[in-house]
């Protein structure tokens, strides 16, 4: 028997959506030469047969999506969403943030992947991906999500408060201001238990006490009195 038409060969991946995710994830595909079709809405054609389904879209419309396009297809439903667990997918977690701009292949290669407990082995998931990879209790989930949002998204906010506050208010440049970030970015990295410095770790109330006096009507006023506070019963445990 001759061999089966290419263009009756079934993908190992198909990926849904258009987003920035799924813009990543076709790039790191081809990198590595990984044979990967590509659907989303707006498209003429039918939702092609696929060995993997990636539902790469927004997490609110997961659930509905698999439940009225993906019923009846037979192969392995994978939705990559920090946050959800649901019986109608597997979760696989890219745990890293994806820029506008696309990475090299050794970037991607180096995203830790988190799994569903009872998910199946990551090569029967990822067929051709070198990536590291862990499990993790789907009743934990939610928690780890918001841990991993505070972490990446919610610092990103003090740094361009800070940015913004050099610019505007200060007249300085915000490059100034970037060795700091490299500098704390780098001792995180190297001993994240010890990086904390400053009037917190002093405890150095008098400082405290003049940083919250200088934001006073400022919106985030109320964000540095809860570090302090945070930071007080944590270290009182």
């Amino acid at each position: 028997m001759g061999q089966v038409p290419e263009q009756l060969q079934i993908p190992e991946y198909l990926v849904i959506g258009n987003g920035r995710l799924a813009r990543h994830i076709l790039h790191y595909f081809s990198l590595l030469n990984i044979q990967a079709a590509h659907w989303y809405r707006g498209m003429e054609s039918a939702i092609p047969e696929a060995k993997r389904y990636l539902v790469l879209i927004s997490d609110n419309a997961i659930e509905e999506f698999i439940a009225e396009n993906l019923r009846d297809k037979t192969g392995i439903k994978i939705h990559c969403s920090g946050a959800l667990t649901t019986p109608l997918a597997v979760g696989a977690h890219p745990l890293t943030t994806f820029s506008p701009d696309l990475y090299t292949a050794e970037k991607y290669k180096e995203v830790f992947f988190i799994l569903d407990a009872n998910a199946p082995d990551f090569a029967e998931l990822f067929p051709g991906l070198p990536n590291p990879h862990a499990r993790l209790d789907p009743a934990l989930k939610a928690k780890y999500h918001a841990h991993c949002v505070m972490a990446a998204n919610y610092s990103c906010l003090l740094w361009q408060k800070l940015f913004h506050g050099f610019e505007n208010e200060f007249r300085l440049p915000p490059e100034a201001a970037f060795p700091l970030l490299q500098q704390q970015t780098e001792n995180i990295l190297r001993d994240w238990k010890n990086a904390l410095t400053g009037p917190l770790v002093r405890g150095d109330t008098a400082t405290i006490s003049r940083n919250l006096d200088a934001l006073e009507g400022d919106a985030y006023r109320n964000i540095y009195q809860t570090f302090v506070d945070s930071y007080g019963k944590e270290t009182s445990c």
